[in-house]
C-alpha cells in the first residue's frame, strides 16, 4: 500500500511538474510574441518616418492606395449597374468643338444658324467652326466665308469624312501628301479634330492660292485639277455657297436650299464628255477625283 501510495504521490508531483513546465512556456510564448508585435510596431513606425521624408515613396504610396480605393469604388458602381459612375469624364466637355451662339457676334451667329440648317448639322460645333473660321481667315487674310463654303462644298460639314482617294475631314485635305503640316498638332490623327483640319486646309488654301494667283485658280489647285481642262464646276460650286454665306453674315435672306450650283457656269466648265448636271442637294458628294486637295510639297 506504501509504495502504491508512494507511486501516486510520485504521478502528482509529476503532473504538477508537467503543468508548471507547461505554465511557463506559455508565459514565455506570450511574452516573446507581445515583443515581437512591439519589434514589428516599431519597424511599422520606422518605415512611415522613412516614407514621410521620402516625397518620391510618400508619392507611390499615395498612387498605390489611390488606385485600391479607385477599383473598390468601380466595382461597387458595376455591381449597382451605375456604368457612367465608372467611365465619367468631368472634363470630356473642355475637347468639344462646340460654342454658344449667344457668345458670337451677329454676323457669325446667324451664319452659324444658317448653316446648321442647311446641312442639317448641330449649331454648337457648327458656331465653333465659324468663329475659328473667322480668326484664322483673318490671320491669313482669306475670307471666312471662303473657308466655310470650302468646308460644305468638301464634306458638308462632316468632321470624319473621307473621299475614295485619301482626302479626310472637314476640308478633305489629302492627309498623306500634307502629313508635315499635321506635325504641329500632333500627328495625322488630328485629321479628325475639326478644327485642326480647318487650319491645315486653310494653310493648304493660302499656297494653292499663292501658287495659282487668285482665289478661284487657286480653288482648281486646292481640287487638284491645276493641270485638267476643268475642274468639274468645284470653283463654281465653292463661289456660289461663299456668296449665300456672304449675304447671310451680311443679314440678307437666303432660303437653306438655295443651289450652289449655277447652271451656266457649271455646264461652261464640263468637258464634252461629260454630262452637265447640277447636284441634287447641297453638299452632294462629288467624284472622288475631285476631292483631293493635292497641292505638291
Amino acid at each position: 500500500m506504501q509504495a502504491l501510495a508512494k507511486l501516486r504521490q510520485a504521478g502528482d508531483a509529476g503532473g504538477r511538474s508537467l503543468a508548471v513546465f507547461a505554465g511557463d512556456v506559455g508565459r514565455g510564448l506570450l511574452e516573446i510574441s507581445h515583443n515581437t508585435l512591439a519589434l514589428v510596431g516599431l519597424a511599422a513606425v520606422a518605415v512611415l518616418v522613412f516614407a514621410a521624408g521620402r516625397a518620391d515613396v510618400r508619392h507611390q504610396f499615395e498612387v498605390v492606395a489611390l488606385e485600391w480605393l479607385q477599383v473598390r469604388h468601380e466595382e461597387r458602381e458595376l455591381a449597382s449597374g451605375n456604368l457612367l459612375a465608372v467611365v465619367a469624364e468631368p472634363d470630356a466637355v473642355a475637347r468639344a468643338t462646340a460654342a454658344n451662339l449667344k457668345d458670337l457676334p451677329r454676323e457669325q451667329a446667324t451664319l452659324a444658324t444658317w448653316i446648321s440648317r442647311r446641312y442639317k448639322v448641330a449649331p454648337e460645333p457648327v458656331g465653333a467652326l465659324v468663329r475659328e473660321a473667322w480668326a484664322i481667315g483673318q490671320r491669313a487674310g482669306l475670307d471666312p466665308t471662303l473657308i466655310l463654303a470650302i468646308m460644305a462644298v468638301e464634306s458638308s460639314f462632316n468632321p470624319f469624312a473621307q473621299s475614295a482617294v485619301g482626302a479626310q475631314g472637314l476640308m478633305q485635305v489629302m492627309t498623306r501628301v500634307h502629313d508635315d503640316k499635321y506635325t504641329a498638332f500632333g500627328g495625322t490623327h488630328a485629321a479628325f479634330d475639326p478644327i485642326s483640319n480647318l487650319r491645315v486646309g486653310v494653310q493648304v488654301l493660302k499656297e494653292c492660292i499663292a501658287r495659282a494667283g487668285s482665289v478661284q485658280e487657286g480653288l482648281r489647285y486646292y481640287v487638284g485639277a491645276a493641270l485638267l481642262e476643268t475642274d468639274g464646276g468645284y470653283a463654281a460650286r465653292v463661289m456660289a455657297e461663299q456668296g449665300h454665306m456672304r449675304n447671310v453674315a451680311d443679314g440678307k435672306r437666303v432660303p437653306a436650299n438655295a443651289s450652289n450650283t449655277p447652271p451656266k457656269a457649271l455646264e461652261a466648265s464640263l468637258p464634252v464628255d461629260l454630262p452637265a448636271s447640277v447636284p441634287a442637294a447641297p453638299g452632294a458628294a462629288r467624284p472622288a477625283a475631285e476631292k483631293v486637295a493635292l497641292l505638291l510639297r
